[in-house]
C-alpha cells in the first residue's frame, strides 16, 4: 500500500497532467518496492492531488501568489508500507519521482522548490478492510521479485 501526495497550488497541474501523473508516479515507487513492474501492483496505490491558492503557499518568505508567475513551489509525499526502504532505494524513488514530475510538466529537469518527502509507516500501522495491513501477506502475491521478498523479509527480521 503507498499513497503519494502532490501537494501545489492551484492550477499548477492541468487535468492532464494529473492524468500522466497518476500511472508514472506510481510506477516511480511500484517498480523499486517490488523489484519489477508489475501492473497488478497498481491497485495498492493512490494518488492524490491537493490544490491550495497561492495565497496560501510561500517560498523564501514569500507568499507565491506575491512572487510573481514564475513562482513555483510543490512537495511530493511518499508514504509507503514498512519493508526494503535502504538509503538506495529511497533515493531511487526519489530521482523517479522528481524525473515523472518534470517530465509530465514538460521541464528538462526538476524545480529546486519541488521537494520529495519520503515516509515508512512502520509494520501493523496501517489499516484497511477492516484490520491491520501487513507487507508480508502481500509478498506471496506474485507482484515481488524474490530478491525483492527475500530483502522486505530480513529488513522486517523475519
Amino acid at each position: 500500500m503507498t499513497v503519494i501526495t502532490v501537494n501545489s497550488s492551484k492550477g499548477r497541474l492541468s487535468p492532464e497532467q494529473r492524468r500522466r501523473l497518476a500511472e508514472t508516479l506510481t510506477d516511480a515507487v511500484l517498480v523499486p518496492e517490488v523489484g519489477q513492474f508489475a501492473p497488478a501492483a497498481r491497485v495498492g496505490f493512490q494518488v492524490h492531488f491537493t490544490e491550495r491558492e497561492p495565497d496560501m503557499m510561500a517560498i523564501g518568505g514569500r507568499l507565491l501568489a506575491d512572487a510573481g508567475p514564475g513562482a513555483d513551489a510543490m512537495v511530493i509525499d511518499v508514504t509507503v508500507m514498512d519493508g526494503d526502504w535502504r538509503q538506495e532505494v529511497r533515493a531511487e524513488v526519489i530521482e523517479r519521482v522528481l524525473a515523472a514530475m518534470a517530465d509530465a510538466c514538460g521541464v528538462p529537469e526538476p524545480s529546486p522548490a519541488w521537494w520529495v518527502t519520503f515516509r515508512v509507516i512502520d509494520e501493523g500501522s496501517w489499516g484497511s478492510r477492516g484490520g491491520v495491513l501487513s507487507v508480508l501477506s502481500l509478498l506471496d502475491s506474485g507482484v515481488f521479485t524474490e530478491e525483492k521478498a527475500a530483502a522486505v523479509r530480513a529488513a522486517l527480521g523475519v
